[in-house]
């Protein structure tokens, strides 16, 4: 979404957010929320594969190492498959405005 229909420039030179900046918002802060998420699944991941190498065979470890990687996939699942069940559902009803983000309404 653009931030520049959403501010009042009444005042030369600044620029006010008003009320019709929270659809712009929302999806910003969805949008890092993601990545974020998936930045640290993958940081995740990469940990649990060091702690893999690092283990050297104890079970112990490998039990440990093993625990984290499932846990980094079952949260990342989580969140892909949410969104998945979300396009679904538009899908199937035809609202397929809830694919974007925002406050607008369905015509």
């Amino acid at each position: 979404m653009d931030w520049t229909g959403c501010t009042d420039t009444n005042t030369p030179g600044v620029e006010v957010a008003t009320l019709k900046c929270i659809p712009a918002l929302f999806q910003t802060l969805v949008t890092a929320a993601l990545e974020f998420v998936g930045a640290v699944a993958v940081i995740m991941i990469i940990y649990a594969g060091i702690r893999f190498i690092t283990s050297r065979g104890d079970p112990k470890a490998v039990q440990g190492a093993r625990q984290v990687m499932t846990w980094a996939i079952i949260g990342l699942l989580i969140v892909l498959v949410s969104f998945g069940i979300i396009m679904l559902i538009a899908k199937l009803t035809g609202a397929t405005c809830i694919n974007t983000f925002g406050f607008t309404s369905c015509s």
